[in-house]
């Protein structure tokens, strides 16, 4: 007997009798280890991987990005229905299984210990081993801790720097897992052979030098990158992989190779006949120089023999780099291997219309492959184009002028507009180096562009204000109907926009805003325009904006036509109407007629609102019995505590998508607890996947090169109330406490109607132990941003002309922010101030409010002041601890950023404060220490006067 021990059923003391026992001999002694030179593995049964074994198939359907199935079954819980694709996986030949849970939808840590739970309780699927893979430590940390056996761990890497490569190896190491090396470091994923080489041998001297890894427990994956692009160096990719195995086997002793082999033919996805052959080539070459083991669906791999002639040829000339042609005949030979793979015959045969229908349709898809391509074909026909301005007035206005029917008439949707206009600027700004040598006499080709478009729009974010998206979406559709659009970007002066328009001769200036004090800035444009005797419409638009708004305070301070567009659509509509010379004026008197009407209605509701005194308001204020009240919960720290460079994996999970949707103009329903009901929506459902997909990817690059970082500072203080204040205070004892700072309120004073007499008239100091009561009370505050890196992302593909790219960015990193204010918000109510520790909520009920306490941000209508930033960004020195700074208008910058303050009364709930009186005004500018005529400038949207009439 080798081994004595105990079991589930034994004690401790009978452990210490058995010890006691056989103390007396001598333990065996090991005989030589036979396998010293293999990867050993384990799952129920031992894997032993040495140089005699054949190549290691891991099966990749139990990832939820390989597998859209099994994505599907772990997102609905549906554990054990995708236990069954782990057996398929094992009885289809996959000798390891790779496991991931990487999802913006899915909680990962909890479904990866789930599912490998469920696995431990399958023997036909545990007997093998398993391969953990996570971008995300924390989850392949949860997977070592469940699994049985020996695993391999996929991946880590160098690209967070040598520390954090050594702590995460040494981590895996006392876990006694095997380890993937991805070929990549601080400067970024290794493409070439050379860069491959360096950065694996550097990682393998790492990790055997300093972190005493057993090197036959190293895997390397020097990268598996898609061939086949159209781009030309990437057709060195499958080369590169190859040669560089071959001498990273020779160089570093001990180690194994493995890859992603999908990668290699994404280009090619949906025809799986194709890439099925590519990956049984690629892998018949990379096996004969050294790679051991990849992540392949093991069921799908013809036998390199059995692949017909043709098919082989053609992918050995494109792996091999033989052919420069050899993807154009792939795709041709594509279209005769039968209706497996129709559907991508459909998409890919137009490479074969003549060329201006090529040019039509690329437009028309948003496919940017070819566009230089059949432009510079299109210069070269000088039988069909006499000048590049030919080329522009030709296939591609008309390309252009469908897409503005199809966007129209509701057959086309945003994100698509959006992709064509992609395709447009990246075929003008190749025509242009040739234009300006085409100049005839006086008149420029570029001044004969100009004559050519319908008219020149200049839009701007007003002063003060970093809020774009909406604008350049405007821009676009705009741009996509034969608009010239001069975009100035944000915070952009009174004086630029004027001179801009003066100059580039505008017929139509827009402006835009998201905060209310860029109200007051668009009153001053407007203003300005008008003592200048500029004679140019004027539109207006952003989230605070509305068309009684514009009707009643910006219209009359300016004569010409002053129009609120409500978004893109509209704006295309409105300035076509503006430019069409035959019905313009009636378009003009039109609106004049509709915005007098809006204001006479204003002003009779106004007058006929009635207010109650402040004075009767505060006496109906809410009723706390905060004696008989639970004591209000301390936080665990008055203060502030910073949040530097947070996971953007951890905010993934708390993402509220529907907003998203919402900017891109795609309405419906999302999401629903188990499936977004958008996709399923008849008009909009298929476009919303594919946008939703296009920014999974988006995401997963964000997260996968760091490249937008999410910065944060929450923090408590001691608090009472005063009247409609809240008094903040430096410790727990109110009465010896120096006070910090004093958050003012705004109280409800528009009466309520008769079925609502009873209602309080709420201000938020109502949810604050006011300082008679002898109770210590609390409040939080925060602001986080997920925007550091946005700009700098923004304008690297702007360099490209890719400006659905731009807006995809900006708004996940608006999403991103939101997530992190909710995730914060729940650490908060769960463990930093803790009056909530046992709640358990799912993300839709979060995103319904189902919590207890509210966090209500300055400028909204719970307390529309934004004036209260100040005193928060003073007291937390955000800008310090952060970078989080406010402009000169009170807005945040990064844009993608959130603020609030924190309430944990059980009854504190959202309201909005509504209109108030005068009486109010004058109270609140006394409290805050400013002119009254000041106060009436910041809360100008919720006056229930008018100021300037009473002036």
């Amino acid at each position: 007997m080798s081994t004595i021990g105990g079991c589930c059923g034994t004690r401790p003391k009978h452990i210490e009798a058995i010890s006691e026992a056989v103390k007396h001999y001598k333990p065996r002694r090991c005989l030589e280890n036979i396998y010293s030179d293999h990867l050993l593995l384990s799952g129920l049964e031992p894997a032993r991987i040495g140089p005699q074994t054949l190549f290691i198939n891991i099966g990749e359907r139990c990832n939820v990005a390989g597998s859209k199935r099994f994505a599907r079954l772990i997102r609905n819980n549906q554990f054990r229905d995708a236990l069954e694709i782990a057996k398929q996986q094992v009885e289809m030949g996959a000798q390891i299984l790779d496991i991931n849970m990487d999802d913006g939808m899915i909680d990962g840590l909890y479904a990866m210990k789930m599912f490998l739970n469920l696995i431990a309780t399958e023997p036909d699927i545990a007997r093998v081993p398993l391969c953990i893979d996570s971008s995300n430590f924390n989850i392949i940390e949860m997977g070592l801790k469940c699994t049985q056996g020996k695993c391999i761990i996929n991946s880590i890497s160098l690209k967070e720097g040598e520390e954090d490569f050594l702590s995460k190896a040494r981590c895996i190491s006392k876990y006694g897992g095997a380890i993937v090396v991805m070929a990549f470091d601080e400067v970024g994923q290794a493409t070439s052979e050379k860069d491959k080489v360096e950065i694996c041998t550097r990682a393998y001297n790492i990790l055997t030098k300093k972190a005493n890894f057993n090197p036959f427990d190293i895997i390397f994956d020097p990268n598996i990158l898609t061939i086949a692009t159209g781009i030309e160096e990437h057709s060195m990719y499958g080369i590169n992989f190859i040669n560089a195995t071959r001498k990273i086997k020779k160089n570093l002793p001990g180690i194994r190779i493995s890859g992603g082999i999908s990668n290699l033919s994404f280009s090619f996805r949906g025809m799986d006949q194709i890439r099925e052959a590519m990956h049984s080539i690629f892998l018949y070459h990379a096996i004969r120089n050294g790679m051991d083991m990849g992540i392949v669906n093991a069921g799908c791999l013809p036998l390199y023999d059995d692949i017909e002639p043709n098919l082989l040829r053609l992918c050995e000339d494109l792996l091999w780099n033989k052919d420069s042609q050899a993807t154009d005949k792939l795709l041709q030979y594509a279209q005769k291997i039968g209706k497996d793979n129709k559907t991508v015959v459909q998409e890919k045969d137009w490479r074969f219309y003549n060329l201006e229908e090529r040019l039509e349709y690329a437009l028309i898809k948003g496919i940017d492959l070819y566009i230089e391509q059949d432009v510079e074909e299109a210069r070269q026909r000088t039988d069909l184009y006499q000048s590049s301005l030919s080329i522009i007035e030709g296939p591609l206005m008309k390309g252009m002028n469908i897409v503005g029917d199809l966007f129209g008439s509701g057959k086309m949707f945003l994100p698509q507009v959006i992709k064509s206009a992609r395709v447009m600027k990246k075929a003008v700004a190749y025509l242009i180096p040739f234009m300006e040598k085409e100049k005839e006499g006086q008149l420029s080709n570029l001044d004969k562009i100009k004559s050519r478009y319908v008219g020149t729009v200049v839009l701007a974010t007003v002063k003060g204000d970093v809020h774009d998206i909406g604008k350049n979406i405007v821009a676009i559709v705009l741009g996509c109907n034969n608009f010239r659009v001069i975009d100035l970007g944000v915070m952009t002066p009174c004086k630029n926009i004027i001179e801009t328009a003066l100059s580039e001769n505008a017929d139509i200036i827009g402006l835009s805003g998201l905060i209310t004090p860029s109200l007051e800035e668009m009153i001053f444009v407007a203003k300005e325009l008008e003592r200048l005797e500029i004679k140019l419409p004027l539109l207006i638009g952003g989230a605070t904006t509305s068309k009684t708004h514009t009707a009643v305070k910006i219209a009359p301070r300016y004569s010409q036509p002053t129009i609120h567009v409500v978004d893109a659509s509209k704006s295309v509509i409105v300035c076509s109407s503006l430019m069409d010379r035959n019905n313009q004026q009636d378009f003009i008197e039109m609106i004049h007629e509709e915005y007098e009407d809006i204001r006479e209605n204003y002003y009779q509701n106004l007058k006929h609102k009635n207010y109650i005194s402040l004075e009767k308001a505060r006496d109906k204020k809410l009723d706390i019995d905060w004696i008989r009240r639970p004591k209000p919960v301390r936080p665990t720290f008055l203060g502030t505590k910073v949040f530097d460079d947070v996971d953007l994996n951890f905010l993934v999970p708390y993402i509220d998508w529907k907003p998203f949707f919402d900017v891109w103009q795609l309405r419906g329903r999302y999401p629903n607890r188990s499936f977004p009901k958008i996709f399923k929506d008849k008009t909009v459902g298929t476009e919303a996947k594919k946008l939703y997909c296009n920014a999974k990817n988006t995401l997963e690059m964000i997260i996968k090169d760091r490249l937008l970082k999410a910065k944060g500072i929450v923090a408590f203080y001691a608090a009472n109330s005063k009247g409609d204040d809240v008094i903040l205070y430096s410790g727990d004892n109110l009465l010896k406490s120096t006070p910090l700072a004093i958050l003012h309120g705004l109280r409800q004073q528009l009466e309520k109607d008769s079925a609502a007499t009873e209602d309080p008239y709420l201000c938020l100091s109502d949810f604050v132990a006011p300082e008679d009561s002898g109770i210590n009370d609390y409040i939080g505050m925060f602001a986080v941003s997920a925007g550091f890196g946005c700009k700098e992302m923004c304008n690297r593909l702007e360099e490209n002309l890719d400006d659905y790219g731009v807006i995809m960015v900006k708004a996940l990193a608006d999403r991103l922010a939101e997530a992190f204010a909710e995730m914060l918000h729940e650490k908060v109510r769960k463990e930093l101030w803790g009056y909530s520790s046992d709640e358990s909520l799912d993300s839709f009920a979060l995103h319904k409010i189902k919590y207890q306490g509210i966090r209500p941000a300055p400028g909204y209508p719970t307390q529309p002041d934004h004036t209260e930033k100040i005193t928060m960004w003073k007291l937390m020195k955000v800008e310090e601890a952060t970078g989080i700074r406010l402009t000169e208008s009170l807005a945040m910058d990064p844009a993608a950023s959130v603020c609030g303050l924190y309430f944990s009364h059980p009854e504190a709930v959202y309201f909005s404060t509504g209109k108030i009186a005068r009486d109010q005004v004058e109270d609140y500018a006394k409290r805050k220490g400013f002119p009254v005529d000041k106060v009436e400038k910041w809360l100008a949207p919720i006056l229930g006067y008018d100021r300037e009439e009473l002036a």
